[in-house]
């Protein structure tokens, strides 16, 4: 299984990808996966984020999304961001084309 936190971050949240359609998701506070980082459950601490990550692989998570993995969060203020540029344009969206994905969403809004 993929691990892209570092060993020691503070911050961590749980990804995947949607095997219906290849989205890029987000393990939630309610225990569903989400499309939005902001939506997505940030655990303090190694212990934390462990147990995050194993409630996001119950027995039968391999029917609904592939690998998920930890990721380190950075505190920004009142709101968290992806710490890596790989996780930030994970959140975001594609970088060749503005005018498709999260950041085409955002920008109509």
């Amino acid at each position: 299984m993929a691990q892209h936190a570092a060993k020691r971050a503070r911050f961590q949240a749980v990804t995947a990808n949607r095997l219906s359609d290849g989205e890029v998701v987000y393990f939630s506070p309610d225990n569903r996966w989400v499309e939005a980082f902001a939506m997505a459950e940030v655990a303090d601490g190694a212990e934390a984020a462990e147990t995050l990550l194993a409630r996001a692989m119950p027995a039968d998570f391999e029917a609904h999304v592939l690998e998920p993995y930890l990721f380190e969060v950075l505190e920004d203020g009142q709101a968290y961001k992806p710490a890596s540029v790989r996780e930030t344009i994970r959140a975001a969206g594609p970088t060749v084309r503005l005018d498709l994905g999260k950041q085409a969403e955002a920008k109509a809004e």
